[in-house]
């Protein structure tokens, strides 16, 4: 059986947080597909194409024999749809703290009624990357402060640009 894991995400920006993520799940998974999301009421600061392209950037870098193959797709409408539209089998999320779990708890079990198939696999997220968020490194960015420790050389080049700086 081939199995296909989806990890769904804004990834505005995509942190080391959510590479290591990727990394370990694609372990997982014959073929993980990084389903980048549209989401407005996050009002996200970079477009869904230049969030598409540094995942896919990010995801290169990470190439190797035996490890699954990983797509980089635009993800639209509902996250079950677009699962059985990938053919997933694993919905594929990261937790970082308590708060990450209420909320992933309560989208799991409206997942499961939507799709009792398609199994959630959560990843917890390495000590050093607990309290890495997008949102977070956004506001350190724009504030002027050092986040060279929270994403690679190549998404911070992109989100200083952002700034103007």
């Amino acid at each position: 059986m081939h199995r296909v894991g989806l990890y769904p995400g804004t990834f505005d920006p995509p942190t080391i947080g959510h590479i290591d993520i990727i990394g370990r799940a694609r372990k997982l998974v014959d073929t993980l597909i990084i389903g980048v999301a549209i989401n407005e009421a996050k009002k996200p600061l970079f477009s869904l194409q230049e969030r598409v392209e540094m995942v896919r950037a990010e995801c290169e870098k990470l190439n190797g024999p035996g490890l699954a193959e990983i797509k980089v797709l635009p993800m639209h409408g509902l996250l079950m749809k677009f699962a059985e539209a990938c053919g997933a089998q694993i919905i594929v999320r990261g937790l970082r703290a308590v708060q990450d779990f209420e909320y992933e708890f309560q989208m799991t079990a409206m997942n499961e009624q939507l799709n009792p198939d398609i199994e959630t696999v959560f990843l917890m997220a390495d000590v050093r990357h607990q309290a890495v968020a997008s949102r977070l490194v956004k506001e350190i960015a724009s504030l002027g402060g050092d986040i060279t420790p929270f994403l690679t050389p190549d998404v911070k080049r992109a989100l200083m640009a952002k700034y103007g700086k």
